[in-house]
């Protein structure tokens, strides 16, 4: 089969699509043969890595693991003996991301609980741009405490045109806030068209320095200080966010969190994340079988121009997701 593989740390370009064995599942796992993936700004992340101070996780020199891309969605092939959940011709789907990715290639073997079934009137396409991103939106507008926007709060979403903003948005949308959205100049419409009531160019504008103050901030890959965004909270506020650099990172993680002892206002990393959580995902596609929010899907690729779509990605092109199309039947 093919597969897009990365063995050495660096841009796009590192990566390669090449012909490997097609693995064989074991007792407690799928062979799903891959329809549609979609890229991720983790899928970059990894590229990197960013931040840094996760190489002893993934591979200090080199990856420990060349597989690549984490959201896919197929039909099962074959199954394991203990796998009970899935059988032969079953549309499923998935997050990968802590089974070793391997959603770029034509077929992926991982344990069945990393897979559910694709609801029907759902297209392979518009599952795979699921697993990951929207189960991100959906728990960022959560707190660990349960804690969720209220009808009438005003939410801001930083890097709402990206992988994760869309959902984000109209998700925010269906729970009855007033939500802007921060984007640069030329996807502005675009955030508008998701629903969003105002929206920013962040080019232009701080929100951080704008004098504007949230009930929520929901921060998709954080470059402003923990100190600068609380500055932006109302009273009883939170900001959560998803990732960045390494030291807003690191500042959500340690910070943020001490800060909110002292205070009304509730700031710091998710680090609450239930990776592909089923009931979240139940939610997720209710909302889209009610025609409340839907999958934006910016571009598609085959797999044979993986480094295209990941370079589209990281250049800051993509409005939406960015879908890999496989044929494994070629």
């Amino acid at each position: 089969m093919r597969a897009a593989i990365r063995e050495r740390y660096g841009p796009p370009e590192v990566v390669e699509v090449r012909e490997v064995d097609t693995p064989t599942p074991k007792d407690d796992e799928v062979l799903v043969r891959v329809r549609a993936a979609s890229v991720n700004r983790a899928d970059l992340d990894y590229l990197g890595p960013r931040p840094g101070f996760i190489r002893p996780m993934i591979g200090m020199r080199a990856p420990r693991d060349p597989r690549m891309g984490i959201d896919a969605a197929g039909v099962v092939e074959s199954v394991g003996a203990d796998v009970t959940r899935f059988q032969a011709g079953d549309r499923g789907y998935g997050d990968l991301l802590g089974f070793g990715a391997g959603a770029f290639a034509e077929f992926v073997c991982a344990p069945e609980r990393a897979f559910a079934r694709i609801p029907d009137g759902l297209t392979f396409e518009d599952a795979a741009t699921l697993p990951h991103s929207a189960i991100l939106a959906i728990q960022g507008l959560r707190r660990r405490d349960g804690r969720t926007v209220q009808p009438g709060d005003t939410v801001l979403i930083d890097g709402a045109s990206g992988n994760v903003g869309p959902f984000a948005v109209q998700i925010a949308k269906t729970l009855g806030a007033e939500v802007t959205g921060v984007a640069s100049a030329g996807k502005l419409e675009f955030v508008r068209s998701l629903g969003a009531d105002h929206v920013l160019d962040y080019r232009q504008v701080d929100y951080t320095k704008a004098g504007e103050r949230y009930d929520w901030i929901l921060d998709t890959d954080s470059h402003h200080s923990i100190r600068a965004v609380r500055g932006a909270l109302r009273q009883n506020g939170s900001y959560v966010t998803l990732g960045g650099t390494a030291w807003p990172i690191v500042q959500g993680m340690l910070v943020g969190p001490l800060l909110s002892l002292f205070s009304d206002r509730w700031s710091g990393l998710m680090l609450w994340w239930k990776p592909f959580d089923r009931d979240d995902l139940t939610t997720i596609t209710d909302l889209i079988t009610a025609g409340k929010i839907k999958p934006v899907i910016d571009r598609r690729f085959p797999l044979s121009e993986i480094v295209e779509a990941l370079r589209w990605v990281a250049d800051g092109h993509a409005v939406g997701k960015v879908v890999i199309s496989v044929d494994a039947g070629r």
